[in-house]
């Protein structure tokens, strides 16, 4: 029954999701954002909703392991499956943004912070607030800094629009569907991983983190494939700094989280190598698939790793 459980509240918490990305997006582009600012806030913190709302669930039920493995497996995967997918599968991507001059620095912030975190082995509420205020650090910097206008074909236009109810019923159903699936995805999690004798950091860290990546996934290469490719790699960068700063920053808040992360150094430090592969990929421009299958072979050492020790 667990199973059955978890794959039905996975299915909601992913479509939830879906419905709170399209409709923000169809706000966004009803006022004329740029692409980078819809891919990098509203669609990435819309993507990171499932993490967010697994860990704050996880954390509220005294399951530490699962809220934080969530979030660490999901930034490994946003990085290694899902830029990777882009790279291998996109015909051409070329962005018209520097991210490395712009956006590198917000890619590898909330990583660092998360290591002179978990040292202390507590990620406190004090912690937490600090953490959801660099999120808002990072909108403030984009909205000063990027100026350019989303521009849409008619076709785009008439495809978005924009009937304000409508959205907004959209929204409150999305948003129940992620908070209620959520809830039932952690219970079921840990109850497969008592079941199997498997740890709830391992649970979470690969089989949760890949369902609450889905959306991740999807809208990437959707975006990518349509030639949004600023889009598809603002909301890597948006959801990786999402999942840290709101998602991690909102489960300490709701209770603080102790976890003696030493035992889980290596996943942490694969999600650390991912993360400066991402940086060294968008300062030398390497958005080709050998590159692409670089990140793939982290993922599979990643996986090697977990299956070893499951």
């Amino acid at each position: 029954m667990d199973y059955l459980i978890f794959i039905i509240s996975l299915t909601i918490l992913v479509y939830g999701a879906e419905l709170i990305i399209s409709q923000s997006s169809k706000v966004a582009l009803h006022f004329g954002i740029s692409e980078y600012i819809v891919g990098a806030t509203l669609i990435a913190f819309g993507t990171s909703l499932p993490e967010m709302a697994a860990s704050i669930s996880a954390s509220y039920h005294n399951k530490a392991a699962l809220a934080v493995s969530n979030i660490v497996g999901s930034n490994i995967i946003n990085i290694t499956f899902v830029l990777g997918s882009v790279l291998l599968l996109a015909k051409k991507i070329t962005p018209k943004r520097d991210f490395f001059a712009k956006d590198s620095s917000w890619a590898l912030f909330p990583v660092l912070i998360f290591l002179a975190l978990v040292i202390d082995n507590e990620i406190s509420r004090i912690s937490g607030i600090a953490l959801l205020f660099l999120m808002f650090g990072y909108i403030l910097f984009l909205i000063k800094n990027d100026k350019e206008t989303l521009e849409l074909t008619e076709e785009e236009i008439e495809k978005n629009s924009f009937n304000p109810l409508k959205v907004t019923l959209f929204l409150i159903a999305g948003f129940l569907g992620v908070v209620y699936g959520a809830d039932f995805l952690v219970k079921s999690a840990s109850n497969i991983a008592r079941n199997f004798g498997v740890s709830e950091w391992i649970i979470g860290v690969f089989l949760v983190a890949l369902g609450t990546s889905l959306p991740e996934l999807v809208v990437s290469i959707m975006a990518a494939l349509k030639n949004r490719a600023d889009m598809a790699i603002g909301n890597i960068i948006g959801s990786n700094m999402a999942n840290i700063s709101v998602a991690l920053g909102a489960a300490a808040i709701a209770k603080p989280i102790k976890l003696n992360f030493f035992i889980y150094r290596f996943d942490i430090a694969i999600m650390v190598i991912a993360t400066f592969m991402l940086v060294f990929i968008t300062a030398n421009k390497m958005y080709t698939k050998a590159a692409g299958i670089s990140l793939f072979v982290l993922l599979t050492i990643f996986l090697e790793h977990l299956v070893k020790y499951a």
